[in-house]
């Protein structure tokens, strides 16, 4: 079902970025192949190399460098630009760095009159959500493949502390917590271990070693569900202190990001992270309970 609904989403905006296209191209908003009347002031005319000179468009004068040869403009600081020609300019160029250009269409040398054109602009909406969405697939399969070895190194570590028996003592020391929270799970089943891994590498801010384990902990959760195509109350509990995600050390993302100013926000962080995971773990018991008690009805 949410395949489904992806794709809709995915369809819809490419309908919607056509149909503003279509009116970009109706009502010209980019003046494709519009003459553009100027002149050109302060040039060495009788030079054959580039040299630089003054364009006066309107009321606007721009630095510009003429290249007889080439037919060509380019202007020397896009930014002071028109607004409109801004646009045309980070619409058309292919590199961020690559210079702003019009094509000289006549040039009259004594009166310094030139008519110019500019790059055309067509399907900016289209081309915007083509370059987003290979963005995203870029970044999911880079993200992908760096987890390949976070997710190796964790569950290894994990297996050295289940056979070296941490795990064990752990389970132990939160196992009160543990069964109230997951009363479905079996006392000493593999879950609770990654389970109690997984909520201590949350808290610590260890995001990246969450992940493996979280991963790890469903499965072992997946062993213990007799319907496969439905999550247990135990696992939509898992997955609901996981979204919430009590920090009590500020995730190791937003320690680079911020610094040590990221102790003046830490207060803010544990207070809506434990605001949320009582609120989150109060929902799901009362929906587990409902749950147990429609299905004992029948």
């Amino acid at each position: 079902m949410l395949n489904y609904i992806w794709g809709g989403l995915i369809v819809l905006s490419f309908v919607f970025a056509l149909g503003n296209d279509f009116k970009d191209y109706y009502s010209n908003t980019y003046q494709n192949g519009q003459l553009r009347e100027a002149q050109l002031i302060s040039a060495d005319q009788n030079a054959s190399a580039p040299f630089k000179s003054l364009l006066v468009i309107s009321t606007d004068t721009l630095h510009v460098l003429v290249r007889p040869k080439a037919g060509e403009i380019r202007f020397s600081d896009a930014t002071v630009l028109p607004i409109l020609w801004q646009k045309i300019w980070q619409e058309s160029r292919a590199k961020d760095n690559e210079p702003f250009r019009a094509e000289i269409k006549t040039w009259d040398k004594q009166s310094g009159n030139v008519t110019i054109t500019l790059p055309e602009v067509h399907f900016v909406k289209l081309k915007a959500i083509t370059n987003a969405a290979f963005n995203t697939a870029k970044t999911a399969v880079e993200l992908a493949i760096g987890l390949v070895g976070i997710m190796a190194f964790w569950l290894g570590l994990m297996e050295i502390a289940e056979k070296s028996g941490i795990i064990e003592n752990l389970v132990k020391v939160v196992q009160p917590i543990l069964h109230f929270l997951f009363p479905d799970i079996p006392k000493n089943h593999p879950a609770l271990g990654t389970i109690s891994l997984n909520l201590t590498a949350n808290i610590l801010g260890l995001g990246n070693a969450a992940t493996p384990l979280g991963i790890k902990a469903m499965e072992e959760l997946q062993t213990l569900n007799d319907d496969k195509e439905t999550a247990t109350d135990s696992m939509i509990m898992f997955l609901t202190m996981n979204t919430a995600s009590v920090q009590l050390v500020p995730p190791v993302t937003l320690i680079a990001l911020m610094g040590v100013g990221v102790g003046e926000i830490l207060p803010a962080i544990i207070l809506t992270t434990v605001i949320s995971l009582a609120v989150g773990v109060i929902t799901a018991k009362w929906f587990a309970k409902k749950h147990k008690m429609a299905k004992g009805a029948n």
